[in-house]
């Protein structure tokens, strides 16, 4: 009887781990809300509860358990892994991770802007790519995530390279050249709440830290979405507009990046 109970117990156990970690996140893979629903809400509050930690948490061990220290490669490669193999989480992930190496290879710049730091994947991805002397500046509004993303980028090497800057992008924006010296910036990645792209590229505009030819990098148009934002960068006279077609990170769900030029 009791041998008949454990046995039942075991695939039982099996059953929910299968379901949890192998047949629910592939069936998901091709369904955008349902993605979104599974991987950013049930499995990570789930998680959150068993383990006593938080997905950044999370993220930041396995970086400092499994990457090479002072290599941003490594560490890329690292988190790529853990969330395609352990834990799903929004970062700009891997294949869309590389239209956006070669869009600041190609811009070069010599200053930089990333709106939405999160636990740092973009900053370092980015960072790793600017010429010495070069200073990338990031806006996170999560204290909590703006305290992984400091160990995951010094942790890659590229504190010298980063600022990191906490609080409201709408109330940094403003204070950008008067508190950093910056003039105008080369290129401007926005990954953060998406319903901020458009009100703070229009404030990016007012505030003069867009030049001719600055160019802006938007993540997730399509997933979650950016409607309002990639209307305006469509249709006004101020941008030269491209969508780079992709997937969201680490599923098969269209999604993709709008690289918008700044006419002036």
């Amino acid at each position: 009887m009791l041998l008949g109970v454990l046995s039942a117990c075991v695939v039982g156990a099996a059953v929910l781990y299968s379901l949890f970690f192998w047949i629910i996140p592939v069936a998901v893979q091709y369904n955008a809300s349902a993605a979104l629903l599974w991987h950013d809400v049930i499995v990570e509050r789930f998680l959150d509860l068993i383990t006593g930690s938080t997905r950044p948490q999370r993220l930041l061990k396995a970086v400092q358990k499994n990457a090479t220290k002072g290599d941003p490669q490594s560490v890329i490669s690292t988190i790529d892994h853990f969330c395609r193999r352990c834990e799903w989480a929004m970062n700009v992930g891997d294949e869309k991770g590389t239209i956006l190496d070669s869009v600041v290879c190609e811009v070069s710049p010599g200053s930089t802007l990333e709106l939405g730091t999160y636990c740092g994947y973009s900053t370092v991805r980015i960072a790793r790519l600017l010429a010495p002397g070069t200073k990338l500046i990031t806006l996170e509004f999560n204290p909590d995530f703006a305290k992984v993303a400091r160990q995951v980028i010094e942790f890659a090497g590229l504190q010298e390279k980063v600022l990191l800057v906490e609080g409201p992008s709408g109330d940094i924006i403003p204070k950008i050249k008067e508190q950093f010296g910056i003039t105008t910036f080369d290129l401007v990645f926005l990954d953060h709440w998406k319903d901020r792209y458009l009100p703070d590229t229009k404030l990016l505009e007012e505030c003069g830290l867009l030049r001719k030819g600055s160019v802006l990098m938007a993540d997730n148009v399509i997933c979650p979405g950016t409607p309002d934002y990639l209307a305006y960068v469509r249709s006004s006279p101020k941008y030269d507009s491209k969508y780079f077609k992709s997937h969201l990170e680490y599923t098969k769900v269209e999604d993709g990046l709008e690289k918008s030029v700044y006419l002036g």
